[in-house]
C-alpha cells in the first residue's frame, strides 16, 4: 500500500496550501475554492461573483467572512452599517442615530396653576395648604379685611357694653337703698338685652368676612389679585342673602334646643320615674343632636360659597350645598376639622403663655390691688392679649373661610368640571377676550346677573 501524503477520506476538506506551494487558479468562469474549515456557496447565475466589489470578504447579506451566522439574519448588517444596495434609514422623531432618545417626550402635561392652585381636581395635601397660601399671596385683602373687620366688631362691642354697663351701675349707685336690689335686677337684664347689638354687630362682621374670602379666593384661583376696595365691593350685594341663611341656620338650631330642653324640663317637672326618663332624653338627645349636628352643618357648609359666587338663593344654594357633598362627606369634614385643629393649636401655643403672664402679673404686681397705679400694669398686658387675640382671630378665619372656599370649588372641579371652564377662561382672559362667561356662573343660572357684560360678574 503506497503513503501518499497528498491522500485525504473523503468528504474531508482540501488542507490549504503550503508556504512557497505554486497554486494552480481555477478555470475561467469556475469559482474559487472557500478557505480551509468555510462551507462551500453555491455558483451565482450567469458567472456572477458577489465577493468581486468586496476584496474584505464580507457578505452582503450581513454575514461575517468566518461563516460563524453571528450576523443579523434579518437583512442588516453589522457594525451599524446598512444593507448592501438600501438607503440608509432616517432617526425617527426625537431620536438620534445610535438609537438613544435626544430629550424626553412627556406623555402627560400638568395642568395649568395661574393663580393659588392648579386648575384640576385637588388632593387632600393641596386643599390643607392651600387656604395659608391665600393668606400669604394677597395679605391686604385677606388678613387686612379680617383685621380690620374684628377690630371695627370690638371696638363697637367694648363701646356698647361699656355705656351700658356704666349707665345701670350709676343708677344703683345713685338709688336708695331700699331700691337698690330692684334697680339691680333691670340693670342685669339690659346689661343682657345690651349685648345682643354687639352679638348682631360681630355676627355682620363674621359673614361679611366669609364673603370676603370666598371673592378673593375664587378670583386668586384664576390668576387674579383684587384690592381690599375691589373685593369689598364684590361681596357687598351678597351681604343680605348671608346674613338671611345665618340666621335661620342659627333659628334653627335655638328651636330643636328649645323643643330638647322644654320636653326634659317637663319630664322632670312630673316628677316620681318621669325623672330617670327625663334625664335619659336629655343624654341622648345630647350625644344626637352633637351627630346630626355636624352632619348637617357638613352638607351645609358650602352654602355661602354658593351665595356669594353663583349669587343663588338661600334655598338653592342650600339645595346645591346638599347635592354637591354627596359622596364627599367624610373628605369635606377631615379638611374642615383638620385645619380647625391646626389654627387652634397654634393659637392657644401663642395665647396661653400672655394670658399666664396676664394672671401673673396681677397678682404680683399689687396683690391687695390699693393703688391706683396697680392698674396700670395689668391693663398694658389686657391690650397686649386683646391685641393678639386680633392677629391670631383674622388668621384663623381667613384660613377656615379659605379652606371651605377651595373645598366648594373643587367639589365642583370633581363633579360639573369647573376646571375646563377656569382653564378657557384664563386662556380667553390671556388673549385678551373679555366677553366670555364667568365660570363660577357656567350652567347656574344666576338669577341677578347682569346684562350686557358677557360674564355677569362686578369684576368683568
Amino acid at each position: 500500500m503506497t503513503n501518499d501524503q497528498d491522500w485525504q477520506a473523503p468528504g474531508q476538506p482540501e488542507e490549504p496550501p503550503r508556504y512557497g506551494e505554486r497554486v494552480t487558479p481555477p478555470p475561467a468562469g469556475q469559482q474559487p475554492a472557500p478557505p480551509y474549515g468555510q462551507p462551500q456557496q453555491p455558483a451565482a447565475p450567469n458567472g456572477y461573483n458577489p465577493n468581486a466589489h468586496n476584496p474584505n470578504g464580507y457578505d452582503p447579506n450581513g454575514y461575517p467572512p468566518n461563516g460563524s451566522g453571528q450576523g443579523n439574519q434579518y437583512g442588516q448588517s453589522p457594525y451599524g452599517q446598512n444593507p448592501y444596495g438600501q438607503a440608509p434609514a432616517q432617526p425617527g422623531y426625537g431620536q438620534n442615530p445610535y438609537g438613544a432618545p435626544q430629550f424626553a417626550q412627556p406623555g402627560w402635561t400638568p395642568p395649568p396653576k395661574p393663580g393659588l392652585i392648579p386648575l384640576r381636581p385637588l388632593g387632600f395635601g393641596t386643599l390643607l395648604s392651600a387656604p395659608f397660601l391665600a393668606l400669604k399671596r394677597n395679605p391686604k385683602a385677606t388678613f387686612g379685611s379680617a383685621l380690620l373687620v374684628q377690630a371695627v366688631t370690638v371696638i363697637i362691642s367694648l363701646l356698647v357694653i361699656g355705656v351700658i354697663t356704666f349707665f345701670f351701675i350709676s343708677r344703683i349707685t345713685a338709688a336708695a337703698p331700699e331700691d337698690q336690689d330692684a334697680v339691680a335686677a333691670g340693670g342685669i337684664a339690659g346689661i343682657l338685652i345690651g349685648s345682643i347689638v354687639p352679638f348682631l354687630i360681630t355676627l355682620v362682621g363674621t359673614v361679611f368676612l366669609q364673603g370676603v374670602i370666598v371673592t378673593e379666593v375664587a378670583r386668586a384661583t384664576l390668576g387674579e389679585k383684587l384690592t381690599l376696595k375691589a373685593v369689598w365691593k364684590a361681596t357687598w350685594p351678597r351681604l343680605g342673602s348671608l346674613l338671611l341663611w345665618v340666621l335661620v341656620a342659627t333659628g334653627a338650631v335655638l328651636v330643636v334646643i328649645a323643643v330638647i330642653v322644654g320636653i326634659v324640663w317637663l319630664l322632670v317637672v312630673l316628677g316620681g320615674g318621669f325623672v330617670a326618663a327625663g334625664i335619659i332624653l336629655a343624654i341622648l338627645a345630647a350625644i344626637a343632636l352633637v351627630v346630626v349636628g355636624v352632619w348637617v352643618s357638613i352638607k351645609l357648609s358650602i352654602v355661602p360659597s354658593i351665595i356669594v359666587l353663583e349669587r343663588a338663593t338661600m334655598v338653592a344654594a342650600i339645595r346645591r350645598s346638599w347635592r354637591l357633598t354627596d359622596g364627599y362627606f367624610w373628605r369635606t369634614l377631615g379638611v374642615q376639622y383638620l385645619i380647625a385643629f391646626i389654627v387652634g393649636t397654634v393659637s392657644q401655643i401663642v395665647i396661653s403663655p400672655i394670658s399666664f403672664l396676664y394672671i401673673m402679673a396681677v397678682s404680683a404686681i399689687d396683690p391687695t390691688g390699693t393703688s391706683a397705679e396697680s392698674w396700670i400694669g395689668p391693663i398694658l398686658l389686657y391690650v397686649v392679649m386683646i391685641v393678639l387675640s386680633l392677629l391670631i382671630g383674622s388668621i384663623t378665619s381667613v384660613v377656615s373661610s379659605a379652606a371651605i372656599a377651595l373645598i366648594y370649588v373643587d367639589l365642583r372641579m370633581r363633579k360639573e368640571g369647573l376646571d375646563l371652564e377656569l382653564i378657557r377662561f384664563v386662556e380667553a382672559r390671556q388673549t385678551g377676550d373679555h366677553t366670555v362667561e364667568d365660570p363660577y356662573l357656567v350652567g347656574t343660572n344666576p338669577p341677578q346677573a347682569q346684562a350686557g357684560t358677557g360674564s355677569g360678574s362686578p369684576w368683568a
